[in-house]
């Protein structure tokens, strides 16, 4: 995983509903735990279900819990389904976030410090490395820890290209 350690301070994100900000004005308060996904590949929604329930898990602790979403509001919206109005939703359609960030492959999972710090990143879908990245996340939030059930999703994959 080669992800950036900190996201250049000009990322904004612009949330499913209208409101745009920094990344900066996004983190003011809480840390962000996010799923970036891209709607236009298989790949994406495989992890779905399996992704959203893993960020449900985290909606009380101390962070924001959100889905980016490589696409404008329309095809996000699309794309999540029921999950746009469950969760905290981002459109990231000129991959600023994805690239800020260093991804390489999704969909992912990106915890983010208030400093822009990428503190854990798990690329495509391999239960051990997202686990490790739940498990830090867990712990900085004080928070219980999330299993990942490697049997609940699908089989490991190494995802789409991200960029």
């Amino acid at each position: 995983m080669a992800v950036a350690e900190q996201i250049p301070e000009n990322v904004a994100l612009t949330a499913i509903t209208g409101d745009a900000g920094s990344l900066d004005d996004w983190l003011t308060t809480f840390q962000l735990a996010a799923v970036v996904i891209d709607p236009y590949t298989s790949e994406s929604s495989w992890l779905l279900d399996t992704a959203g329930d893993l960020l449900v898990q985290f909606r009380g602790a101390d962070c924001r819990v959100a889905w980016i979403v490589t696409a404008d509001a329309d095809d996000a919206r699309t794309f999540l389904g029921p999950w746009a109005d469950e969760l905290l939703t981002f459109c990231d359609p000129d991959r600023a976030f994805v690239k800020g960030a260093g991804l390489n492959r999704l969909p992912a999972f990106v915890h983010v410090r208030q400093d822009r710090v990428v503190v854990s990143a798990a690329e495509g879908w391999d239960p051990d490395e997202w686990q490790a990245a739940l498990t830090t996340l867990g712990e900085m939030m004080s928070w219980s820890k999330v299993e990942v059930n490697p049997s609940a999703g699908p089989a490991p994959f190494e995802g789409s290209p991200a960029t």
